[in-house]
């Protein structure tokens, strides 16, 4: 056995053997692969092999659809059959809201180039024939869903790798993973010990144990899994004669997915009396081994599949696959560099492997030899979970997820289960006076305050949610009185020393500020993609605060690790500063109320230390509702004195708690963007318009500098726009197609309702030459064609002179 390799993938599954394949396509031949037992042992020998493009989230759609379009050209390269059987997939609804995801979907696919359609239940009947339509509303149709060979898929997979120049050792445990002092590892196994530069944790069932091996906690649980495979069915039997198979079904109210296999049917379920399994973690003496069957725990199930497919019912069982794989609490997978560790990578969680493990494969050999990844990856980014989750609030939620594998997914849907979780001094208060509370990060935030008959819970809807008015209320307060917002729900930063500045001016692309002063600076890739969207404040020219998405901090602790320098020391203080933005005409006079100093000549983007009440703050002049206003940062054991301060005095100026549905509402009178919607890894400075916030005449080489210019030279192909939207009921979430001239040219990337201009507003983006004041064009929303018109001025304080004055 080698001793030493360039990359070292630990787990022979069929999401380890794709990172090895694409490492190799991508340039790296140096690479081997190190395996327990036999290549698949594990979860993927006796996965179910189904695969489909069907994904909330558009950058892994795209890449299910680039899993999918792999396997042909993994075949033709070895000469190796995947068993790939492209039949084709419907997605059942039952019910308007079912119908109504399904409809935002393919909405979705509409300007991803995907080919799915929404069909009727008598074309379900004719493409499906062994759904009972009773009941049914329509279904998605997507013609790249179909099957596979799990085990020939993977060793597909490993042939190109080893024609590539990778190892595989087969029969290989590791014991140990020890780094060296030079961000090197030493990966210590039965046959010896391996030098490896980088390591890749593709280890599956026993993820955990890998990751335990270097000191970190990887949030991923397995559970247990079950289908059928029957005897003959005589339709099927029929089709086949005739030369056709039968597609797949997804019946989300049945929590089941169906395919044809040989001439029976394969059915599994997401059952709600799920289990979890090996909770304490996974033996290593477990390889390719099943589950006694469970026919208990899937008794319902059956039961409502036998209604929908009445030939299950007349057709004998012929085998149960009963085995464990892994989810992650949002059942996406855990991909890319560990935050903390050097030369560690995540290639684990991934529970549809057969749909998701060639993009992840992809998408990790690109980090790991270009620095970045060709699209956007927070979904699948080990770093979206922080050191704050625990296996405590992983297993609840894994289970969660899997209950809800096949439930809708709702644009303002808050889950239940591990909540609450992480709350801040004010949780008691808020929650006295009517807090609705989402969480974020795993913190609790309010979305809203329930007064009166306002109500209590938000149900979840695709169309304006029952807590329209409540939101509306808080809105007109900040407007026309003064608002108050807690502040813990943003990543803080503390950066400090005699080289702070410097590294600031090469980290950051905008204006590093003066003492006393803030400014807004996107943070740019090598690429100049944006990677975050800061505010640095100046509090002296050898401490700067700097403020962000608070969910983002573990994705730009890792950045900024990466790039730290000697002579500025990094402190991440998400959580040990919190406080209130106040906003709204009166926000300055409940200010002056209850500072210690005259704070009349603050201007806007000025930040000052200033005593509020008994707490020592630091006060910026800004506010992301566009409007007068002020955020106050205080020490967390402060912030209930502060609340009292702030609260007493602002009785009189008819102060009003406001939550996260009316910030989302007033930014949109803005037209300000949001972190992951407007503002992500997809787009560039110039697409967003922050680019008016490069400070191009500095003299620092700052990150993305190069790709910065030369997109300001030769202009974007792109760009984000505002529109006024006739909408009936329904706004813009995310991701709708814009239409003009009976063809989609661009999408939506966030909207709603502006109560404060009582206009449906959409962000999204044009191509360049029809962003300057397009005729009128249509947002597909919902089904439904929604006139909508580019607007070229903010609708509220168009020129600034309230949130400046």
């Amino acid at each position: 056995m080698q001793t030493t390799t360039r990359v070292a993938v630990i787990g022979g599954g069929v999401v380890g053997c794709s990172v090895l394949y694409h490492l190799t396509k991508l340039g790296w031949s140096d690479v081997m692969l190190l395996e327990r037992a036999e290549l698949t042992a594990g979860s993927t020998w006796h996965a179910a092999g189904g695969f489909h493009t069907l994904n909330g989230d558009t950058n892994m759609a795209a890449l299910q659809g680039y899993t999918i379009n792999l396997y042909k050209e993994l075949e033709e390269i070895t000469g190796l059959s995947c068993g790939l059987h492209h039949v084709g997939g419907v997605t059942l609804a039952d019910n308007r809201d079912r119908f109504d995801m399904l409809l935002a979907e393919r909405a979705k696919h509409r300007f991803m180039g995907l080919e799915t359609e929404i069909v009727t239940p008598e074309e379900i009947k004719q493409i499906a024939p062994v759904t009972n339509i009773d009941g049914i509303l329509g279904a998605l149709y997507d013609p790249l869903d179909g099957h596979l060979d799990p085990s020939g898929t993977t060793h597909a997979y490993a042939k190109a790798a080893r024609m590539g120049g990778a190892t595989i050792e087969t029969h290989c445990m590791v014991r140990e993973t020890n780094p060296r002092p030079d961000g090197t590892w030493d990966v210590v196994t039965d046959k010896g010990t391996i030098h490896a530069e980088h390591i890749v944790n593709a280890a599956g069932l026993w993820a955990r144990e890998v990751g335990a091996m270097a000191g970190v906690y990887l949030p991923l649980h397995p559970m247990e899994h079950q289908y059928l495979v029957t005897e003959e069915v005589p339709l099927i039997a029929e089709m086949m004669a005739e030369g056709h198979e039968h597609p797949h079904v997804m019946d989300p109210a049945g929590e089941s997915y169906l395919r044809q296999e040989g001439k029976g049917l394969c059915i599994g379920f997401y059952e709600q009396h799920c289990r979890p399994w090996a909770v304490e973690g996974t033996s290593w003496e477990f390889g390719q081994d099943l589950l006694p069957n469970d026919f208990d725990k899937i008794e319902q199930s059956i039961d409502f599949a036998y209604k929908r497919f009445p030939d299950l019912e007349r057709a004998g069982v012929k085998s149960v696959i009963h085995g464990p794989f892994t989810f992650a609490p949002d059942g996406n997978p855990l991909m890319g560099p560990v935050p903390g560790l050097r030369n560690y990578w995540s290639a684990c969680g991934v529970m549809a492997g057969f749909s998701q493990g060639g993009g992840v494969g992809l998408m990790l050999a690109q980090w790991m030899i270009h620095g970045e990844t060709e699209r956007d990856t927070m979904a699948m980014d080990v770093a979206r979970f922080g050191d704050w989750i625990t296996p405590g609030y992983t297993l609840p939620k894994v289970i969660e997820n899997y209950q809800k594998r096949f439930s809708v997914a709702y644009p303002n849907e808050e889950l239940p289960a591990a909540r609450p979780n992480r709350t801040t001094p004010m949780y008691d208060i808020f929650s006295d006076m009517g807090a609705v509370w989402g969480q974020q990060y795993g913190l609790e935030v309010a979305n809203y305050f329930a007064q009166g008959d306002e109500p209590t819970y938000e149900t979840p809807s695709f169309r304006r949610s029952d807590a329209f008015a409540a939101t509306a209320r808080e809105v007109h307060a900040v407007r026309h009185a003064v608002g108050i917002n807690e502040l813990q729900n943003f990543g803080k930063y503390r950066v400090t020393g005699p080289r702070a500045r410097a590294w600031l001016n090469r980290i950051m692309a905008g204006r590093v500020p003066a003492p006393g002063r803030l400014s807004l600076s996107p943070m740019l890739s090598r690429k100049g993609r944006l990677i975050g969207d800061f505010t640095l404040s100046c509090l002296s020219e050898t401490e700067f605060q700097l403020t962000a998405s608070y969910s983002a901090q573990a994705f730009h602790w890792r950045w900024f690790l990466l790039h730290q320098e000697d002579g500025a020391t990094l402190e991440n203080i998400s959580d040990l500063r919190s406080g209130f933005q106040i906003a709204g005409p009166r926000a300055r006079d409940l200010l002056s109320a209850c500072a210690r100093a005259d704070i009349s000549d603050m201007a806007f983007l000025d930040v000052r230390r200033l005593t509020v009440g008994m707490s020592d703050c630091i006060v910026q002049r800004v506010s992301y509702t566009g409007d007068l206003g002020y955020e106050i940062y205080c020490d967390p054991i402060s912030q209930r004195a502060l609340w009292s301060t702030l609260w007493a005095a602002g009785q009189p100026l008819g102060i009003t708690p406001f939550g996260m549905r009316a910030m989302m509402s007033l930014r949109l009178d803005k037209f300000f963007g949001s972190w992951m919607a407007e503002y992500s890894p997809d787009y560039t400075a110039a697409e967003t318009g922050l680019d008016r916030f490069i400070h191009f005449d500095k003299t620092a080489d700052f990150i993305g500098r190069a790709a910065a210019e030369a997109e300001r030279g030769a202009g974007p192909s792109r760009r984000l726009v505002a529109f006024a939207v006739a909408a009936d009921g329904a706004d813009v979430h995310g991701y709708e197609p814009i239409w003009l001239g009976g063809e989609v040219v661009g999408f939506c990337t966030s909207g709603g309702y502006a109560h404060h201009t009582q206009t449906s507003v959409a962000l999204g983006f044009l191509p360049t030459d029809l962003s300057g004041g397009a005729p009128q064009v249509d947002i597909e929303i919902l089904g439904q064609m929604r006139p909508a018109q580019v607007l070229t001025k903010p609708l509220f304080d168009p020129d600034g002179a309230r949130m400046r004055g």
